[in-house]
């Protein structure tokens, strides 16, 4: 492995069917006032409210609600959240639900208390807080972003059409995560197929960088693996406990920042995705599979190696008698069929992206380097033309 590093994870994590037990040892380690953060209601329908309520009230807490959060939070919604938790004088902000929600949870804590105006500060400057931060903990019901254990939050601005991630260092962790397997059953089988693709993604785009033997690839290689054989198990079953439980796992380890460590990271994929749903507003995973055959397409001859090495120890690629370009290509051919299998989106067309989107999505995708190639422009909208 090359480079320096530091690495440090504070998130506690509960996980299996008991883990929301772990709720009852967190609870009393804050302050009265929780601000309960979540999506459009479905966790009223599934019970997971209720539940949760129940042990709010049985730790005694003063119990103010933030619900509605949108699957791309917005800046107006992050604004309301803000007002929110300051009425409410929040001493903790409890997000129940998945990715979006710990993702705005987040983005209210560093801004509850920010004298700036957060969607500048935090995600077109990039600064980190000055202010306090409201503590932050995750009942997960969703799984695929990794928020439950990391830094990151994405924010939509839909008056600038961007969709900009801050990744926040580990002072914004969540300060725990409950991880129930079971509160994940009742997900549509949509945005489950999604989420399994983000967490593929997030783990390709720190594989696909650097040339090094580094620990970091062979772990992530073990990661898709187990992506790959428990998604098709539960694309059939949905239920079964054991694959859903090793697609949690997994999607927390993609972005928990460990197989980030002695890599550069490509995040280009992302970037792309995020362009085309602050015009859309599509599904974050589907974005990212509708881009991701034409940019690993396009960079294959400055990796090829790398790529040839994920088609043999991820995809079982018979590599005897071919090139290292061949049989990179045979792998992302293997890669393509197994995304049409699940039922992913290939094309930014069936997102609702139209022609006439094309050179505003060009300039509301931000470049990343660390990857093969460094993208211009130019390189951006050949991607963008190849994705619909």
């Amino acid at each position: 492995m090359n480079g320096n590093f530091t690495y440090c994870n504070p998130t506690k994590l509960y996980f299996g069917k008991d883990a929301l037990d772990g709720l009852k040892e967190e609870l009393p380690k804050y302050g009265k006032n929780v601000l309960l953060v979540y999506g459009g209601g479905s966790i009223k329908k599934n019970g997971i409210y209720d539940k949760v309520i129940a042990i709010l009230k049985e730790c005694g807490k003063n119990i103010y609600e933030d619900a509605g959060v949108m699957p791309n939070p917005t800046t107006d919604k992050l604004n309301e959240g803000v007002m929110r938790a300051n009425k409410a004088k929040a001493d903790l902000i409890l997000a129940v639900g998945g990715g979006s929600v710990c993702d705005y949870a987040k983005a209210v804590s560093v801004s509850v208390n920010c004298n700036d105006d957060p969607w500048e500060k935090y995600f077109i400057r990039f600064e980190e807080p000055t202010c306090e931060i409201i503590p932050v903990g995750c009942v997960l019901t969703m799984v695929g972003t990794g928020s439950e254990m990391n830094g990151g939050s994405v924010i939509t601005n839909h008056a600038q059409k961007l969709k900009i991630g801050h990744v926040f260092g580990d002072n914004v962790f969540p300060k725990f995560s409950v991880m129930n397997p079971e509160f994940t059953f009742t997900l549509p089988k949509y945005q489950m197929i999604s989420g399994i693709y983000d967490i593929m993604s997030h783990i390709l785009e720190q594989y696909f960088s650097g040339t090094d033997d580094n620990t970091s690839d062979y772990i992530s290689e073990g990661l898709l693996r187990s992506l790959i054989h428990s998604a098709d198990i539960a694309v059939e079953n949905p239920t079964d406990y054991e694959a859903r439980s090793n697609i949690m796992w997994t999607a927390t380890w993609a972005l928990n920042t460990l197989v980030a460590k002695g890599k550069t990271t490509d995040w280009m994929v992302h970037m792309l995705g995020q362009a085309v749903a602050a015009h859309t507003d599509a599904t974050h995973g589907m974005t990212l599979s509708a881009v991701t055959m034409p940019y690993y397409k396009y960079i294959l001859p400055y990796g090829t190696a790398k790529f040839a090495r994920y088609a043999v120890n991820v995809w079982g690629v018979d590599a005897r008698g071919k090139t290292q370009e061949q049989t990179a290509l045979d792998g992302l051919a293997a890669m393509e069929k197994w995304m049409r299998k699940i039922g992913l989106v290939m094309n930014i067309t069936d997102l609702g992206a139209t022609k006439e989107m094309l050179d505003g999505m060009v300039k509301s995708t931000l470049i990343m380097d660390g990857g093969y190639k460094v993208f211009t422009e130019s390189d951006v909208r050949a991607v963008l033309k190849a994705s619909y």
